[in-house]
């Protein structure tokens, strides 16, 4: 299996739509127009209500088990029994986490959070943690970002009297655990947006919360608490969590959520903000994604993750910028840890081996780093990637996969092999005794083998429109901020250049892994352009090129000017 610095990829070219329909969408320009329609948007309407609609009216019993939870949460609140809310060690769990505390909080309820250790306890619910909050005076458990793969754990705690509500967004199993109420939007016979976050599902139970009980008991409804004080965890927990933004619901409470970002309302975001670099009030979601998230999720994997959850309820920017600059020191130690274990793994992947499945593992390697070696390792490779940290008697993994594997579901397959599983189609995780690893190496190869066979595996670039370079302009990039936020499924808008003249051309960086290039087209027109990963091409630049880019504004020392920011490039044609 041969890694590729350049790994080729397929570019495809979106299909022109009719010039007459492009014609319909009012107020855009054709090529906005042209995006939309790549989006989905067929109809101009539904393009408009789209970009333009913020309306966030949504019925949250619509989900089902609503009423129940809902009922079952205001009698602890009513009668004082502490609520117990079990999250995850994600970004997105513990944003959900902090969610929920806040919101049980102000309604008068004795809350206490639990994130289990990502080392010693693994990922969802386990039996000594409920164990051990059963003996702490707890009734009622809420889980978030979890529980709906944990069929025993559920079981055997109901027999022990603990009531459990389930919150969740993974994938369902078989069968439905044996909870008091299970909120999932993908239960098939649920109603609504089932794409959401954990923190999604969080918000939309808080929202039922507090609507029974402005309808209830008005006297006592906590005027403190807006809902739209509660956005910004959902759109970090969204983003973070890489859930569709072409969903209506999701990206309407990223729209919102950025704007109590960046309305500095949390002292624990703003503490984040700072120490990230970002400018205040200038939050977008992609800055989520690659800046605030990793350094949320650096807590859970190689510290506590409590350290963020006391982070996001944190009541002043004081006590907030401590735990701001420790998550800050532990994603630094995370990149470095991450790039000794890639290099450990990839030694055992041999060079002319042409599996159709990554699969290995390694004593040393931290609980925390496995799932981003297997991102790495599945991006380098194009294959789907399960890597191990392996015990003494048990081992769990973390799997990346591709849109051509579905990894959740070949586990579901090999159920029998597995202590606990659990995920999406592109990312899953499981415990595994390890007598049984070479079986299920086994039965994953062969799966993806038959699902892959007489595939042509190579990672596809979608580009929106092929233009030239003197149609870029400042007023061309105000139109595209009108995409945001963009993310997953709804990416920022993708162009492309034939035959670009290449004047410049130099690697940057500290390590030269990055490109920097200036290029002219036909018409005389000149830019600059950066490709961040694309530094190996400066030993072998043609002298012309098809690029694949991105348009963005730079900005350096008080000067502003458009660039591309390089996606992919090619030798051109002629």
């Amino acid at each position: 299996m041969r890694a590729q610095s350049m790994m080729q990829r397929e570019w495809a070219l979106a299909r022109r739509a009719p010039a007459e329909h492009l014609q319909r969408y009012r107020g855009f320009s054709p090529l906005l127009a042209q995006i939309l329609y790549n989006r989905g948007f067929e109809e101009p309407d539904a393009a408009q209500d789209f970009i333009t609609g913020s309306d966030l009216s949504y019925d949250p019993f619509q989900l089902k088990d609503m009423e129940a939870a809902v009922g079952r949460i205001s009698d602890a609140i009513a009668e004082r029994e502490p609520i117990a809310v079990y999250g995850d060690f994600d970004a997105d769990g513990l944003c959900a986490t902090a969610l929920m505390a806040q919101a049980l909080r102000a309604l008068g309820a004795d809350v206490k959070p639990y994130i289990p250790d990502r080392a010693d306890e693994g990922y969802g619910l386990n039996r000594p943690a409920l164990e051990k909050l059963t003996r702490s005076g707890i009734k009622l458990v809420v889980t978030v970002d979890c529980g709906i793969r944990s069929i025993e754990e559920i079981a055997a705690s109901g027999r022990a009297g603990l009531d459990i509500i389930v919150t969740d967004h993974h994938s369902i199993g078989p069968e439905l655990p044996p909870a008091l109420a299970v909120i999932n939007p993908q239960r098939e016979d649920c109603a609504g947006e089932a794409r959401m976050a954990g923190a999604g599902v969080a918000f939309m139970l808080a929202q039922a919360l507090l609507l029974r009980r402005w309808e209830a008991d008005r006297a006592n409804y906590p005027a403190e608490l807006r809902l739209s004080d509660l956005l910004d965890l959902v759109a970090l927990g969204t983003v973070a969590d890489v859930v569709p933004l072409n969903a209506r619901l999701n990206r309407r409470l990223v729209k919102h959520g950025l704007k109590t970002i960046n309305e500095a309302r949390r002292p624990g975001i703003a503490a984040i903000v700072k120490v990230a670099g970002l400018r205040p009030g200038g939050v977008r979601a992609r800055d989520i994604g690659f800046r605030l998230g990793p350094r949320i999720n650096a807590a859970g994997r190689l510290g506590s993750a409590m350290t963020a959850y006391h982070l996001l309820t944190a009541d002043s920017l004081e006590a907030a910028m401590p735990r701001a600059v420790e998550l800050q020191a532990l994603n630094k130690q995370r990149q470095q840890e991450t790039r000794r274990a890639q290099a450990a793994i990839s030694e055992q992947i041999a060079p002319d081996e042409d599996s159709p499945l990554i699969f290995a593992g390694d004593e040393n390697i931290q609980s925390g780093i496995v799932g981003l070696v297997a991102g790495r390792l599945t991006e380098a490779h194009y294959r789907p990637a399960v890597i191990f940290e392996i015990g003494e008697a048990q081992s769990r993994a973390s799997c990346r996969s591709i849109p051509e594997f579905n990894i959740t579901r070949a586990l579901d397959e090999c159920a029998d092999l597995l202590l606990r599983h659990g995920g999406h189609a592109l990312a899953a995780g499981f415990t595994v005794q390890n007598s049984n690893i070479d079986r299920l190496r086994a039965e994953l190869t062969r799966k993806a083998a038959a699902s892959l066979q007489g595939q042509k595996l190579m990672p596809r670039l979608q580009i929106d429109a092929e233009i030239q370079l003197d149609e870029l302009s400042d007023n061309l990039l105000r139109e595209l901020e009108m995409l945001e936020p963009t993310g997953q499924q709804n990416d920022s808008a993708t162009f492309m250049s034939r035959s670009l003249k290449v004047s410049r051309c130099r690697r940057v960086g500290g390590d030269g892994r990055h490109l920097k290039l200036k290029v002219a087209d036909q018409r005389g027109a000149q830019i600059d352009a950066i490709g961040f990963g694309l530094g190996d091409w400066a030993s072998q630049m043609p002298r012309k090129i098809d690029a694949a880019y991105k348009v963005e504004m730079n900005e350096w020392q008080g000067t502003r000017r458009l660039q591309l920011r390089l996606l992919d490039i090619r030798p051109a044609a002629v």
